[in-house]
């Protein structure tokens, strides 16, 4: 049994999706009966978040994500791809809303494409986290924290709103190959 271990501590963009992309499909090519992704990161695009989400739920082997110290915004969606999730005991979660960064001068034509492109990746962004944390004790109250008021998420209520089945420092398995994703 070879755990293959990826340690994503950077920004989600197309650089950090092509390397973790690459790093998880070589570890199933060398037969990895599990990858542990263990993530620190700010968050970043919207569309590479949720490719990323999207490639590892279809990964042939079972995916444990770990919150190494901060998953923020789009990190959350990668988070949740994992079939076991974890958290740190010093770590949190935060979900906050969507922003971009416009350059130059825009027509009502893209301004209106841009709006339903937001209200869209919101509408995956929720549907993912109410998917993903179905069955919850206390469920997160994700439209609030996408429009109007951000939430930091601690471990101990991680647990509650059913993001992470536990509370774990996830020390390296014996005989694991590790790799890293940064930017």
């Amino acid at each position: 049994m070879t755990s293959y271990v990826v340690h994503f501590t950077g920004p989600i963009n197309s650089s950090t999706t092509g390397q973790l992309i690459d790093k998880c499909t070589k570890a199933v090519q060398q037969e990895a009966s599990e990858l542990v992704i263990k993530i620190a990161t700010m968050g970043g695009e919207c569309s590479y978040g949720f490719s990323l989400f999207n490639f590892l739920m279809s990964l042939p082997v079972p995916v444990h994500t770990h919150n190494l110290g901060t998953v923020e915004s789009m990190g959350n969606i990668i988070f949740l791809a994992g079939e076991r999730r974890t958290a740190s005991r010093f770590s949190k979660f935060l979900f906050h809303p969507f922003h971009w960064t416009l350059h130059g001068a825009i027509d009502h034509a893209r301004m209106t494409e841009y709006a339903m492109s937001m209200d869209h990746d919101r509408f995956l962004y929720e549907q993912i986290v109410l998917e993903r944390t179905r069955g919850a004790a206390e469920p997160l109250d994700v439209a609030t924290y996408l429009t109007a008021a951000p939430r930091i998420i601690s471990p101990d209520e991680a647990l509650a709103c059913g993001l992470i089945q536990a509370i774990d420092e996830l020390h390296m398995p014996h005989g694991s190959m590790n790799t890293s994703v940064h930017a």
